[in-house]
């Protein structure tokens, strides 16, 4: 690894690289999973009661791997050479090459944004497994954006291996957080958005917000410790309600229209693990004096 690491700019090249590879197979980890969990909740809930919920139909095997990627039109497999990213999407206009049905721009959108992602994190954390951890944890936040954009579902079998990998860093050695701040992060994290949800459900009689949010920014406090995690919600808070307003108007839609939060909590939690301390410096000199 050293011979990587030595070469910030070799570094840089190979992970945004790397980020686009890995982005083509996000793109199928946000379509296929949320289905693979609806598929289970199915099969669970008719073993719990089967008189009441008919059985699953048995479609075959379908999982982040099989079937292989087809067109949703007409059915005709995706060859290799139609799978490189973001320039086989170019090549064909944007369209499949059998039925010419548009592809969404959203496939290409999302290998060019973890590319980003990957190289600006491999650009402002020099090369050393702390930079590949992190961005192993961008992989993971740019899936959960989009799936809970798609669903307003937050996996727990992304957030809670999030966490703990957080915590594992911590005991060994990797991660600049202290193993006390990462486990006190992440029970902070989980307890403040609770906190919330259940003081605006005991004053209105709703719920304002998702369990998985409450992993999430628990995942996010074992990787920054407890202290970022105000400037986190802060950010995720201000963001959330300045899209959202742009977002209402554009659409129509009011004020009890639900929306993700998980989102503005992942690119809050992301640009903390980049460029946290330099932000809390910046506003302790700029407004405390410090």
């Amino acid at each position: 690894m050293n011979w990587l690491f030595d070469s910030p700019s070799l570094y840089v090249f190979l992970a945004s690289v790397f980020g686009l590879i890995v982005g083509s197979f996000l793109n199928v980890v946000i379509y296929r999973f949320p289905k693979m969990m609806e598929a289970q909740w199915r099969t669970d809930c008719h073993e719990c009661f089967p008189s009441e919920m008919p059985a699953p139909k048995d479609t075959g095997v379908f999982n982040l791997s099989l079937p292989r990627s087809h067109c949703p039109s007409c059915q005709a497999p995706v060859k290799a050479m139609d799978n490189v990213p973001v320039l086989s999407w170019l090549i064909l206009g944007g369209k499949c090459r059998h039925c010419k049905t548009p592809i969404s721009i959203r496939y290409p959108f999302v290998e060019l944004l973890t590319a980003l992602l990957v190289g600006t994190t491999a650009y402002f954390l020099p090369g050393s497994y702390w930079s590949l951890a992190v961005i192993a944890a961008t992989f993971v936040l740019v899936a959960l954006c989009f799936i809970d954009i798609d669903t307003m579902l937050l996996p727990d079998q992304m957030t809670l291996p999030l966490m703990w990998a957080g915590i594992l860093l911590a005991v060994m050695g990797i991660s600049p957080v202290s193993l006390q701040d990462a486990v006190i992060g992440a029970m902070a994290g989980y307890l403040s958005l609770w906190s919330v949800f259940q003081l605006f459900k005991l004053l209105t009689g709703k719920e304002g917000m998702g369990y998985g949010d409450f992993k999430l920014l628990a995942a996010l406090g074992a990787w920054l410790g407890w202290q970022p995690l105000p400037m986190v919600i802060l950010i995720a808070s201000f963001a959330g309600a300045i899209i959202g307003i742009i977002l209402m108007r554009i659409k129509g839609t009011g004020k009890e229209t639900p929306f993700s939060f998980g989102p503005y909590l992942a690119i809050a939690g992301w640009i903390s693990l980049l460029w946290g301390n330099n932000i809390i410096d910046w506003y302790l000199t700029s407004y405390l004096g410090y």
